[in-house]
């Protein structure tokens, strides 16, 4: 992929965006595992007519609808209670190209209180809303202060719009601004917040490389394989943006938006330099540590002195296997939702 494109890579990845997984290993690792275990919400989850997963059911059919190109979610058959979910880092942020994991469970008066979420953290404090401990501080969930259309409206809110909260609310192109008492500086003319502003997404950064390599040594249950096509796609890329970030040929995070090297130098610190050396070195041997070569069942039809027909035949093949897919994904929640309706 060539530096100056912009596209979502995850476009390109045969992994479906919504899938139910089956099994109790397929949730194992999940940080809500031992949530409710009481026989009452037990009860609540595993009967197809209660409103909780009459509710439940409703809400898939938004996420395998309506869920963005950045946003991967997998819920699971013998739990429907939990969700995990993967954001991509948005171009124009220092996020971009990362992989940002949640998981999620929902109380079993559902959609009367307010999922409760944690974030993959590894230890990390790279946004204000998103605490080193999993903590995700937003008023839409009620663990910050809001009002109004900001809190959590059991008739309205959805887990898609918890998603998508997150995704353009908190992994912003300005995440400084996210702590109380800065906004005034987001509206600001004077240097000082400026500075600030990109001091803080250059911290940042180094902050969801870091996070790379976590995903890289051990990807959540689910995403195993998406996580590898995902730096397969973008491994040189992010490689090239570190690049021109220690040249001072963007800024963090508009890379995406150059073509070529930029006309006027961006001061580069020693201190960010030296740790993007870092990352650089770290993140090529992670990333080359990868088959960097397509799956020989998925690669694109002009790729490499392939025939013409063969190519065709390739991407008539990967095509018909991924409608496959999704269709088998909505009989099985037309299965559930036949389930609990009859």
């Amino acid at each position: 992929m060539a530096p100056g494109d912009n596209k979502v890579a995850a476009n390109t990845i045969e992994f479906p965006q919504f899938d139910i997984l089956s099994g109790d290993s397929a949730h194992s690792d999940h940080y809500f595992i031992h949530s409710n275990k009481s026989k009452k919400a037990q009860g609540c989850f595993n009967d197809s007519t209660s409103a909780v997963s009459k509710k439940i059911a409703k809400e898939w059919k938004i996420l395998e609808k309506d869920l963005p190109d950045s946003i991967y979610v997998r819920v699971y058959e013998q739990r429907i209670d939990l969700l995990r979910a993967v954001i991509i880092g948005a171009a124009g942020t220092p996020y971009h190209d990362g992989l940002f994991f949640l998981d999620i469970v929902l109380p079993s008066d559902y959609p009367n209180q307010p999922p409760k979420v944690y974030y993959h953290a590894h230890g990390l404090r790279l946004n204000p809303n998103l605490y080193s401990n999993g903590t995700v501080c937003l008023s839409l969930i009620h663990t910050w202060t809001g009002r109004g259309v900001e809190l959590w409206t059991p008739a309205k809110s959805t887990i898609l719009q918890l998603l998508v909260s997150i995704q353009g609310l908190v992994l912003n192109s300005k995440p400084y601004f996210n702590e109380p008492g800065r906004e005034v500086g987001l509206y600001s003319k004077a240097e000082r917040w400026t500075k600030k502003s990109m001091a803080y997404n250059e911290e940042v950064f180094i902050l969801s490389c870091k996070t790379m390599q976590y995903n890289l040594r051990k990807a959540s249950k689910g995403f195993e394989s998406f996580v590898v096509e995902h730096f397969r796609a973008r491994g040189d890329f992010i490689l090239a943006a570190i690049r021109a970030y220690i040249n001072g040929d963007a800024t963090v995070g508009q890379y995406q938006e150059c073509v070529s090297a930029s006309l006027s130098s961006v001061p580069v610190s020693s201190k960010f330099k030296a740790n993007l050396e870092k990352m650089h070195l770290d993140l090529r041997s992670a990333f080359h540590g990868i088959d960097t070569s397509p799956p020989k069942m998925k690669k694109l039809p002009l790729e490499g002195m392939r025939e013409e027909k063969e190519a065709t035949s390739d991407a008539v093949k990967s095509r018909s296997s991924a409608e496959e897919s999704k269709q088998g994904i909505s009989s099985r929640i037309l299965k559930v939702l036949k389930k609990i309706f009859e």
